[in-house]
């Protein structure tokens, strides 16, 4: 067992132990089968759920006459998607804030949130990681690297955890959207290991209660099916005691393999699941399979009945104050601030165009197809249905009330399509006003989860032509333009970025995401966002990415491992992002080193730096720390992010920052830096 869960579960290991053997003995061996799979209708529920998907808890495992509740299952990530609840912004914008610290406070009000209506499951902690950009789900995860992923992972799982039971997915090397039920991921067992499962392990570890399985096969084999993940790794080399569920409907295709290999529960209804008596009445599948599985069933079920803060579970606390404040913090600080220019501000000086002050604005154009739209992310399984949704044209109509400045609004379609005459208004609207704020990007219809007529992995990694059109016709009317981007994942730019003074990304940002986004450009908040992702240009090599492949080849290197491995530089850097107080560093140096004991093959180092801000206003900073590392199949050693800090520091203060890094034990010497680019880093040698 792991020890996270030993110690923060409300009763004694043994004592645990003891009632679940008592009530896997209270039941036959069909009640026990009964266990291994959702307790609905296999009809009547598909057709509910293609309606409405999980509208309120899926119930798998109930056992009335024993008190047992059953595994009562709300999906995620961006929030309970159960009934109207809070929309925060996507996985990957919390991931661009570099803070477990919020990330753990997001988990906790879904926690609270999934308990009051009605769940003991939240099975919203996606940590697939982004080996290509285009992934149509990138949205749901925290970005490209392993250790990035692990920590805000393990951050929900510890929020959500002290009121529900945590679930991790999709396991594993799940990064294919429209492929994603039948393609044959050949990967390394290196690679496997170095790059693909880390971050599950350091769920694992910090007590998630369930895994969820993949749809795709690995080596051949599909991870429902996969002795080798399920068995061997997860339970048998992690010591995993929680249960195994398999993603929806198609996550198995045969019970003997599944059952065999590891599988405890069949989601979220019993199909493939029902020839399980034959088989254990033909010897197919071991008594003790079964009896493994209730007990992980039954375990999971004690221990969520056994936490939690009652008091809490209140109606009006879902979607309340609370958590919609905590949404808009997250939405402002997950923006990331990418370019900043200076332009004349006609008084024979210049400054940055952002942030947006009275003192030298009076009026704002907001123009694109995006600023009035509900953007909130795709409408596949991690939908969520907040009684409001505050868009980024109402944000910027708010704050310019608070700062008495004039917001200009240009209508525009939200389709694709539009003319090039339809720009001359914005065109106009933009030649009136001080600055100009162009809302484009992504939606629903262009990446997701894939359903009809929507999602699925992107086609391109630009914008639409259209856009893109509008954007340098803009920047040609207005000097201060300001482009938002919407989107899950990495934007290629390198067409228009250098014809506007400034650019932000502000993701798919939530129920409050107007707010936010609003609340960082008029400076309210620091600039303070760090892409979790490189972003490339339009001749980056990646790696290979086919959207309807039946067979792929990942291998060791993407991301920013990728761009130093192959000596390309991308048009923003994985960690990126600049502030409105620039900081200065000083004075890093090794603080202390751990040597490693017999047989380890790692060593902690502690970095300490001095943070300055010189600036008449509160900053951000994140300070990330990196080794020469070999991972997997690749022979050579690339940079690796291996602890990351942020860092708040009050005007005119400085601050140290330290940093504790967990390193190759042959390591000769770390880098520290603002992100993975060379010339972002200094280098501290070991000896």
């Amino acid at each position: 067992m792991a020890t996270a869960q030993r110690e923060s579960d409300n009763q004694p290991d043994g004592d645990l132990e003891i009632e679940v053997a008592r009530l896997v003995a209270e039941l036959s061996m069909d009640e026990r089968i009964g266990l291994m799979s959702g307790d609905g209708s296999f009809i009547r529920g598909t057709l509910a759920m293609s309606k409405r998907y999980n509208g309120e808890p899926i119930i798998a495992g109930e056992v009335k006459r024993l008190g047992l509740p059953g595994i009562r299952f709300t999906d995620g990530p961006r929030g309970v998607v159960m009934y109207s609840s809070t929309a925060f912004p996507v996985p990957m914008a919390r991931g661009a804030t570099f803070d477990p610290e919020l990330e753990a406070r997001i988990g906790d009000a879904i926690g609270v949130e999934a308990r009051t209506q009605g769940a003991n499951l939240f099975a919203g902690v996606c940590i697939n990681l982004l080996r290509h950009p285009a992934w149509g789900r990138a949205q749901e995860t925290y970005g490209e690297d392993t250790h990035l992923l692990g920590e805000m992972g393990a951050a929900l799982v510890r929020g959500t955890r002290r009121h529900v039971l945590a679930c991790v997915k999709h396991f594993a090397v799940n990064s294919m959207e429209n492929s994603r039920l039948w393609v044959d991921v050949k990967v390394d067992e290196r690679d496997l290991h170095d790059i693909y499962l880390p971050h599950f392990k350091r769920c694992v570890d910090e007590g998630a209660e369930s895994v969820m399985s993949a749809y795709n096969a690995v080596n051949g084999e599909r991870c429902g099916h996969s002795r080798r993940l399920l068995t061997e790794i997860l339970k048998d080399q992690w010591g995993f005691d929680g249960f195994v569920m398999s993603d929806f409907t198609y996550g198995i295709s045969n019970a003997e393999r599944a059952a065999n290999g590891g599988m405890d529960s069949e989601m979220p209804y019993r199909w493939r699941f029902r020839s399980l008596r034959r088989l254990v009445r033909s010897g197919r599948v071991h008594g003790s399979r079964i009896n493994d599985a209730a007990e992980r069933v039954v375990r999971a079920q004690l221990r969520a009945d056994r936490r939690g803060e009652p008091d809490r579970y209140v109606l009006e606390a879902v979607a309340g104050p609370a958590h919609r404040n905590l949404a808009r913090e997250a939405a402002a600080r997950s923006v990331v601030l990418l370019r900043n220019e200076q332009v004349p501000d006609g008084n024979g000086s210049a400054a940055p165009v952002l942030p947006i002050t009275s003192e030298s604005v009076r009026s704002v154009a907001v123009i694109g197809r995006l600023a009035a739209e509900e953007n909130i992310g795709d409408l596949g399984s991690s939908q969520v249905h907040p009684p409001e949704v505050v868009t980024i044209l109402d944000g910027l109509r708010a704050a310019g009330v608070r700062h008495d400045i004039v917001v200009r609004h240009h209508e525009s379609k939200s389709e694709s399509g539009e003319a090039h005459d339809h720009h001359n208004g914005a065109i106009a609207l933009a030649e009136e006003c001080d600055v100009a704020v162009v809302v484009v990007g992504c939606t629903f219809r262009d990446e997701g989860e894939w359903i009809i007529r929507a999602g699925g992995d992107r086609k391109s990694l630009r914008l639409r032509s259209e856009d893109e059109e509008l954007i340098a016709r803009v920047a040609r009317a207005c000097p201060r333009t300001v482009v938002v981007l919407m989107g899950g994942s990495a934007i290629v730019t390198d067409r228009w970025h250098h014809l506007v003074p400034a650019v932000a990304m502000a993701w798919y940002p939530g129920m409050e995401g107007g707010h936010g986004v609003a609340d960082m450009l008029f400076g309210e908040v620091d600039a303070q966002g760090r892409l979790p992702l490189t972003w490339p240009g339009s001749s980056t090599h990646l790696p290979t990415f086919k959207r309807f492949a039946r067979k792929i080849t990942y291998g060791p290197l993407h991301g920013y491992r990728m761009m130093e491995a192959t000596s390309q530089t991308p048009s923003f850097p994985f960690g990126h992002g600049l502030s409105y107080a620039p900081s200065s560093w000083s004075g890093a140096q090794i603080s202390r080193v751990v040597p490693s004991g017999p047989g380890e093959r790692t060593i902690t180092v502690s970095v300490v730096v001095d943070v300055h801000n010189d600036s008449d206003r509160d900053a951000v900073d994140v300070v990330q720390g990196y080794a020469a590392e070999v991972l997997g199949s690749h022979a050579t050693a690339l940079r690796t992010l291996r602890g990351f800090t942020r860092v708040e520091i009050p005007a005119g203060a400085t601050v140290r920052a330290e940093l504790e890094m967990s390193i190759p034990a042959d390591s000769t010497e770390v880098f520290i830096g603002r992100s993975s680019a060379m010339e972002d880093l200094t280098s501290l040698s070991l000896s």
